[in-house]
């Protein structure tokens, strides 16, 4: 398993860029990505020690992450590895008391590839992604201060 991000929930793509730039950082933004199979846009920021955010927002009322959003639970929402296998890997979570969210699903942002999301036994989310080599398309972001 190899880190790729740590997945944020947010209400507009663009208030989370504007807020985390205020923050922190950030040096690199990808495109957005409009995942009708998750029902969320996504995208992905880079911090100048070269940690990786994904935003996500709701598509639709229906949007898994819109939830969150109404009850300010979960905002900070998983934690993201790449791994060659995803049922290898499945096996190795499951095994430590893992369990699934939901099925596997492909992701936009992954070029197609799985991706599937579990709730540890301390309650938090990992969503493992079938892409071992993946690497983001960004682009150099302009911090502009508030």
């Amino acid at each position: 398993m190899r880190f790729d991000h740590v997945g944020v929930v947010v209400k507009e793509l663009s208030i989370g860029l504007a807020h985390f730039s205020n923050l922190i950082p950030i040096t690199k933004v990808s495109r957005i990505f409009k995942d009708e199979i998750i029902d969320v846009y996504i995208q992905f920021l880079e911090d100048s020690s070269g940690v990786c955010y994904e935003l996500i927002a709701p598509l639709s009322e229906n949007s898994p992450v819109s939830q969150a959003l109404k009850t300010g639970s979960r905002i900070l929402n998983h934690i993201a590895y790449l791994v060659p296998d995803l049922s290898v890997a499945r096996e190795t979570l499951i095994q430590a008391g893992c369990v699934a969210a939901g099925a596997a699903q492909p992701a936009v942002a992954y070029n197609g590839q799985n991706v599937q999301f579990f709730v540890t036994p301390l309650r938090f989310i990992i969503e493992l992604i079938e892409a071992p080599h993946h690497k983001h398309d960004y682009h150099t972001h302009e911090i502009t201060p508030r």
